[in-house]
This record gives C-alpha cells, sequence and structure tokens, in this order.
C-alpha cells in the first residue's frame, strides 16, 4: 500500500492519525433509496454488461442456459445479501468489506482485504477508463466519421470530468448517474421488446428451460462470469454516512439491485439468444461476442437505433467509472480516516462534505496508470480484458471471505443477530455456491483473464499474495504503531 501513515512519531501541526476517530469529520449526506440504487447500478454498467458480458457467458459459458446462470447467480447473492445486511445494521464504519471481514475475522484479515478490495476496484476503473476510451474513438471515427484521435485523449478526458463530479458532494454524482442509467435501461428494453415482437431470428423458444441445455457447455465459467455482472450491490454500504436512514436505505437499495440486475440480465440474455436464433447464438457470439450482439442491434432497431445504441454505451461506461471512482474514493477515505493512510486524506470538503482530497488522489493515480499503460505500448484490448478478468476473481474471493465474516459475526453475537435464517441458513447456502464458483474460476482462471495458463496462474497468486502483504503490514503496525493498529476498521 502507498501513502502510508508511519504514526509512531506522530505528524507536526497535525493530529495523530490514530486519533482520527475523534478529530476528523465524517462525511455526510441526504442520498435516498432510490438515488442509492442508481449508483450502484450505474457501477455495473447494464447496457456495457449486455455488450460485453452476457455474450461472453452465451459463447463461452452453457450457451442457451444462460438466463439460467443469471437467475442462479443472482439467487446465491441474494442468499449472502440476507447476511451481509443484517450485519450492515450493526457495522456503522463504512469501510465495505474491509470493515465486515475485519469484524468478523479480525484486524490482520480485514487489512489484508482492504488491500484486495482497493486493488481490484482500481483495476475495473482503470480498464473501463481504457473500454471508455476505445468506445469514444469507435463512435468519433466510425458512427460519426470524425477524425482519428488516440484512445487515451478520450480516457483522459473522462478522468478528469469525473474527478471533477468526485470532488463535489455526492448528491450531484448521484443526478447525473440517474439521468444516464435511465437512457441506458430503456434503450435495453426496447431491444429486448423488439426483440420479442419480432419474434426473434427464428421464432421465440423456452430451451433455457430445458435442464440439458442448462448443464450444457462450461456451467460453471457461465456462473463465473454471471456472478462478475452482480458487481457493484456491495458498495452500497460504503456511502452509509452519506445516505439518509440507512438501516432502511441500504437494505432496500441492495435488494432492489439485486432483483432488477438478475432480471434484467436474464431476460436480456434470452433475448440475444432469440436475436440471433437458437442454432447460431452460441458459434456466433463465441466468434465475435460484441461484434455480434451490435449486428442484432441493427437487425431489429435499425441503423438509427444501433447509432444510438453507440452512444449510450459510452455514458454507460461514464456512468460506470464514475459509480466507481466514487466507491474507490470512500475506501481511500475511510482507510485513511482509520489512521492506516495519511491522516491528511481523510478530509472532508467544508461545503462540498466530500472526500476531496481522497477524490484528487483517485484521479491522479488513475492518469497516472493510463499513461503507463500508453508508453508501455501494451495492447489495451487484452489488457482490459485482463483488468477486468482480475476484478472479476478479486471481487469474488472478497465476497466469499466476507460471507464467512457475516457468518462468525453473526454467531459471536447472536443474541443482537436476527433468526437462524439470517446468521445461518442463507449466508450458509451462498457460501456454498460462493465457494464451488471460486473453485471453478480458479480452475478456469486463464479463460477468465484471457492468457495463457502459466501467466493466469501467477496473476492468480497475486491476489493471495497482496492479501498476504496486507496481512504482514497489520502484524507491523500491531507491533510499531499499536494505536494505528487498534483503529483498523474501528472495531
Amino acid at each position: 500500500m502507498s501513502i502510508i501513515s508511519h504514526t509512531t512519531d506522530g505528524y507536526e501541526h497535525e493530529p495523530d492519525p490514530a486519533d482520527a476517530a475523534s478529530n476528523r469529520k465524517r462525511l455526510s449526506g441526504t442520498v435516498g433509496a432510490i438515488a442509492l440504487l442508481f449508483m450502484v447500478l450505474a457501477y455495473n454498467g447494464p447496457l456495457s454488461g449486455v455488450v460485453g458480458y452476457l455474450p461472453v457467458v452465451i459463447g463461452y459459458g452453457n450457451g442457451l442456459g444462460a438466463p439460467l446462470a443469471y437467475a442462479l447467480a443472482g439467487l446465491v447473492l441474494a442468499g449472502f445479501a440476507v447476511g451481509f445486511m443484517k450485519m450492515s445494521s450493526k457495522i456503522k464504519n463504512p469501510g465495505g468489506f474491509y470493515s465486515f471481514i475485519t469484524a468478523g475475522l479480525g484486524r490482520d484479515v480485514g487489512l489484508g482485504a482492504a488491500g484486495v478490495a482497493l486493488f481490484v476496484y482500481f483495476a475495473i476503473l482503470v480498464s473501463s477508463t481504457a473500454f471508455m476510451g476505445l468506445s469514444m474513438k469507435n463512435l468519433v471515427e466510425v458512427t460519426l466519421s470524425g477524425p482519428s484521435i488516440h484512445w487515451s485523449v478520450y480516457g483522459l478526458g473522462t478522468l478528469i470530468v469525473i474527478g471533477v463530479l468526485g470532488y463535489f458532494k455526492l448528491e450531484l454524482s448521484a443526478r447525473v448517474l440517474g439521468v444516464l442509467l435511465v437512457f441506458e435501461l430503456v434503450i435495453v428494453a426496447v431491444y429486448d421488446i423488439a426483440v420479442v415482437v419480432q419474434g426473434g431470428a427464428t421464432g421465440l423458444t423456452a430451451s433455457f428451460l430445458d435442464p440439458d441445455v442448462f448443464l450444457s457447455g462450461s456451467v460453471g465459467l457461465a456462473l463465473l462470469f454471471a456472478m462478475s455482472s452482480f458487481g457493484g450491490f456491495e458498495a452500497t454500504v460504503v456511502f452509509r454516512h452519506e445516505i439518509k436512514d440507512p438501516n432502511r436505505t441500504i437494505p432496500r437499495a441492495t435488494y432492489g439491485f439485486l432483483v432488477v440486475v438478475g432480471l434484467f440480465y436474464a431476460f436480456s440474455a434470452w433475448a440475444i439468444t432469440q436475436a440471433l436464433g437458437d442454432t447460431d447464438a452460441v458459434t456466433e457470439t463465441a466468434a465475435d461476442p460484441t461484434g455480434s450482439v451490435f449486428a442484432t442491434f441493427r437487425t431489429f432497431l435499425g441503423v438509427f437505433g444501433q447509432d444510438v445504441m453507440t452512444v449510450l454505451l459510452c455514458t454507460s461506461i461514464f456512468a460506470a467509472i464514475l459509480s466507481m471512482h466514487n466507491v474507490l474514493t470512500r475506501y481511500v477515505f475511510n482507510l485513511a480516516y482509520d489512521g492506516v493512510f495519511s491522516a491528511r486524506i481523510a478530509q472532508v470538503h467544508p461545503t462540498q462534505k466530500s472526500p476531496h482530497k481522497a477524490s484528487v488522489l483517485v484521479s491522479t493515480a488513475s492518469i497516472i496508470a493510463m499513461a503507463a499503460f500508453v508508453l508501455s505500448g501494451s495492447a489495451i484490448t487484452v489488457l482490459y480484458a485482463q483488468l477486468a478478468g482480475i476484478f472479476g476473481y478479486g471481487l469474488l474471493l472478497l465476497i466469499t471471505v466476507t460471507d464467512i465474516a457475516v457468518i462468525v459475526y453473526l454467531h459471536k453475537n447472536r443474541q443482537h443477530s436476527g433468526n437462524i435464517w439470517q446468521r445461518s441458513i442463507a449466508p450458509g447456502v451462498a457460501l456454498i455456491g460462493l465457494v464451488v464458483v471460486l473453485v471453478l474460476g480458479t480452475l478456469n482462471i486463464d479463460i477468465l483473464l484471457a492468457v495463457s495458463k502459466s501467466t493466469a496462474i501467477t496473476m492468480c497468486i497475486g491476489v493471495y499474495v497482496l492479501w498476504i502483504l496486507g496481512m504482514l503490514y497489520a502484524r507491523r503496525l500491531k507491533a510499531r504503531s499499536p494505536k494505528v493498529y487498534a483503529q483498523i476498521g474501528l472495531q
């Protein structure tokens, strides 16, 4: 980790970061359930998910059974959410996975989780910025017949605008995300309805209900990609201090997200298979995942509809990056607030009530990372796929360990932790599903990361090494800066 505060000597003219909780202001705000729901939905990037993830699940996963894969992934995460939401009413520190794992499994494991969370969220932020640059380049050059400009120019412009929005209060981002999200949900709904009304390519079928169809191909890979498509719902707890009535707002937004996304992706997956036809859907999406879906936009919505979809794909990615920036900023802010990072970062803007310094830090790091990728000469399409794959795997690992932490925490505090369904059955069943998908994901890590088996294994090991390094740093803090160690997770 960088920008670590070594507090054994303190800071000149500044309070000890170990006393951050008593000397610094917390974030505040009045974001409601609908606005919070829109923010986490935007993080998920529904339109970009339809274009980028759904065809991969169909072509490389379980083919025509993809709709059920999304439904099953949603059910597993809903089981996780039962315990997660119950524990959220007890954990007041808005540190996300970091706070929950610390409360359930201890400070060492919790700080290790923080390191992994920062890495995977940063990876998806940077990869999405590259995707935005490539999408904008295609929009300008192909759709609008404009000049040829390097993708990094669009990426840099995106990061600058995101940085400005992230500097101000959360309510501003919520309004922007709400508007952009409505447009992308509407265009996908129009597409799905058009496919149904026009009877698909060869007539509508319900082949996904056939057990043999669902079990065809690689069910494990389908579930892994489907689970990755639900990214964002876990971020509801990160905004805890900036929303009104969090004990009601957070569960509503979380369950609302799972229902909307589960139904949205399952139905859209079925619509895509119908648009391509049962006989051709798997082969065409395997050969050209994104291109095959874009071709159906033109078929069922016409040239104008395809052009609109191209524009909204860019706004969808922009909204996702803005939401990712907000989540990562709050992770950085909370770690600084807890004394792990420099206390200077844990400052709230006097008028905007935003984590402005953490936001500037995230923006700066993103620009530096993008510049490094450009200078390295790496193939950006390959790099994007690898970073997105690392995010999916790391997110699944974090959710799995968090589920274990939830079960442990609720059993330790069972007198105040709800009924047996909330503390044992739902999270327990979810844990079985999560472990199965994590194991399958590990076995298929090369496909997930789009690299050779040896490279994939090395990258996978890197995630666990990062977690261990975070744990070792926690032990170092315990020995040299016990006050800071005591602040980890504010437990």
